[in-house]
């Protein structure tokens, strides 16, 4: 599993996080590279921008989260959910579900590419929310792409994973590297320019 859109640094830090299993010390602070896609939602009147110490706990939970999915730690992913996403998803249930799958999103090559803030949003839990959304490409040459969203409660709370959904389309369904017309209009995930191989 490698994360792409943010720095280099820490991708390397990350497969070699995989390799060793074991704790890693990361030299700098995770951040998404500027060239994502961002946007910011909030209550009407209300003026929010996020911080960097908020971008990095937000990108530090989805790295622990993918991380913990690559690694097979289903236990350590669970964990990371937020309890009333736990309370819906029983963890043997859970848990099965993942295990349905031979390869999982979190085995690919991530590339982050949009980061969406809410902000107290209407009809969710307050706080604030940041959702990841991401294509992943797999050596076996499938693709995958779909979001995590994970949520604060408090500036000084933890973050934890609040919703996960992820499409993969097939091999046969790819040509250069795009998923087939037909194939992208059935995708409810976000693309952008995350639909081309290179960019």
């Amino acid at each position: 599993m490698a994360i792409e859109g943010w720095g280099s640094c820490r991708r390397l830090l990350v497969v070699a996080a995989l390799i060793l299993h074991g704790p890693v010390a990361f030299a700098a602070p995770p951040v998404v590279a500027p060239e994502v896609e961002r946007e910011i939602i909030a209550p009407e009147g209300v003026t929010f921008q996020p911080a960097p110490v908020d971008e990095e706990g937000a990108i530090d939970r989805l790295a622990a989260y993918t991380m913990a999915l690559a690694k097979r730690d289903y236990a350590s992913a669970y964990a990371m959910l937020r309890l009333s996403f736990q309370a819906s998803n029983p963890r043997l249930e859970w848990e099965m579900n993942q295990r349905k799958r031979a390869g999982l999103w979190a085995d690919g090559t991530i590339r982050i590419l949009r980061l969406s803030w809410y902000l107290d949003p209407a009809g969710q839990p307050p706080g604030l929310y940041a959702a990841f959304d991401f294509r992943g490409d797999r050596a076996d040459k499938t693709m995958d792409c779909g979001y995590v969203v994970v949520h604060r409660a408090t500036p000084v709370a933890g973050w934890t994973v609040v919703r996960t959904d992820t499409s993969e389309v097939p091999a046969n369904l790819i040509e250069d590297g795009v998923p087939k017309a037909d194939v992208l209009r059935e995708l409810p995930c976000y693309l952008g320019k995350g639909i081309a191989t290179n960019f």
